[in-house]
């Protein structure tokens, strides 16, 4: 790509079907044969607004890495950015990428959907067009009714799930038995008045003040309602990083290493891009171990997603249990205490269970995200501080949480640190977990 940071550098387009295109496919395993490569870095973007927000992402991220191999002997590396249909809403600000961040801080204080949003919207759950509109005009004119926000949530609910019989459902989960139906997440059969109330003191504690603006009795709770709508998009975005995972990327790590058996696969993702790359070890054919590396950036997914047996429940597990024997190489998790994303509001929207009062509190250990506070419930799993883990030696296989709250830690609310991923420190990570830097 002309003026790309990094070469030789492929894309890897997905549907959200996982089905890939098979044209760069063919062109990636071809080309990476060609150049007798010995080792090929593959990211996937989490939560982005369009292929371009992605593209300069994994410009940014690699832009370190000619820095980092500059004295290797007898490395020659590749690079691949994972495209694949996820979204965010505009008025999240993202650290380094001062056009997103301008935009946000000049967001009307009102729990709308701006122009973009709504495109992305429509992009991301296509055939939904008449729903969003309504959507949007809820949020605009925050009707101080029940009835509205019953419709509201009718609404979401309509515009996020699918067939509960359909091949996206077994991709929701990260434990055993989440909830009563991977297609629905419970936020959405639960009172939305409830659930409005929660998400706008999540807001409040987030440091999102701006519920303070919108008066009194039900009006306050729209921006509670917007925040509803957008968990419900990620849960979307979720399910579909492992069906992307599972059903399009490891089959493509299987072909690869057919083609160039020596070659070394590490993957790093973010957000959702974490889980999609997690899932892709589960995709991989029998017998292939090329991968030696897997970095999660701050990982939307659950801390017990790799447990073989749950703390609360002996005989459940992380629906990823089992997954990092995968990796001939350390699985990695990065996390922060400065990313609010996922150590507030994922919590309130992750908690999935049967009676309507449990959606209400926060704090419970079970609903944690990886990328707050690491991996959970794997024994054994070094717990490293980013200096310890730059410092060495770093671990040569198993699970490690990095705690990089050193460097990510910038980023407003609601979402904090969350994106806050380009830096030197967890390139070197990443580079040394695959043993390409000693």
């Amino acid at each position: 790509m002309a003026g790309f940071s990094v070469k030789p550098f492929w894309e890897l387009t997905f549907d959200a079907d996982g089905d890939v295109n098979a044209g760069q496919r063919d062109a990636l395993t071809r080309d990476v044969a060609r150049a007798n490569l010995t080792d090929l870095v593959l990211f996937a973007h989490g939560w982005n607004n369009d292929r371009s927000m992605a593209t300069r992402l994994y410009d940014r991220f690699f832009a370190v890495f000619p820095k980092l191999l500059a004295d290797t002997q007898g490395v020659r590396v590749g690079y691949v950015g994972v495209f694949w249909p996820s979204m965010r809403f505009t008025d999240e600000p993202v650290p380094d990428f001062p056009s997103q961040a301008a935009a946000a801080a000049s967001a009307p204080a009102r729990p709308g959907l701006d122009k973009d949003t709504r495109r992305a919207l429509n992009t991301a759950f296509p055939g939904k067009v008449m729903t969003v509109a309504r959507l949007a005009e809820l949020l605009e004119k925050q009707p101080d009714t029940r009835a509205r926000f019953e419709e509201f949530g009718s609404l979401v609910r309509q515009l996020t799930e699918v067939p509960t019989d359909g091949p996206a459902a077994r991709f929701a989960a990260d434990m055993d038995h989440d909830g009563p139906s991977g297609a629905v997440p419970t936020m959405l059969t639960e009172d939305p008045v409830k659930v409005c109330e929660r998400f706008t003191e999540a807001l409040a504690e987030a440091g999102d003040t701006r519920p303070e603006l919108f008066g009194g009795g039900l009006k306050r709770l729209w921006n509670g309602a917007r925040e509803m709508l957008r968990q419900a998009s990620y849960y979307g975005m979720k399910r579909r990083a492992g069906t992307v995972g599972q059903l399009g990327l490891g089959p493509v790590l299987g072909r690869l290493a057919r083609s160039s058996p020596t070659l070394r696969v590490h993957l790093i993702g973010h957000s959702f891009g974490a889980r999609l790359m997690s899932f892709a070890l589960r995709g991989l054919p029998e017998g292939v171990g090329s991968v030696k590396s897997l970095t999660l950036l701050q990982g939307a997914f659950s801390h017990y997603a790799f447990a073989e047996r749950l703390p609360w429940a002996a005989g459940r597990g992380g629906v990823l249990r089992g997954a990092p024997s995968r990796v001939d190489g350390p699985v990695v998790s990065c996390h922060s205490s400065h990313d609010t994303a996922l150590s507030i509001l994922y919590p309130a929207a992750s908690k999935l269970a049967d009676d309507a009062e449990s959606i209400m509190g926060i704090g419970d250990e079970r609903w944690g995200a990886m990328g707050f506070n690491g991996i959970k419930a794997v024994d054994p799993c070094e717990e490293l501080t980013l200096a310890d883990a730059l410092r060495g030696p770093f671990p040569a296989s198993g699970c490690v949480s990095v705690d990089a709250s050193a460097v990510v830690a910038r980023g407003l609310p609601p979402a904090g640190a969350h994106s806050d991923i380009c830096h030197e420190e967890l390139a070197r990570v990443a580079l040394t977990a695959g043993r390409v830097l000693s």
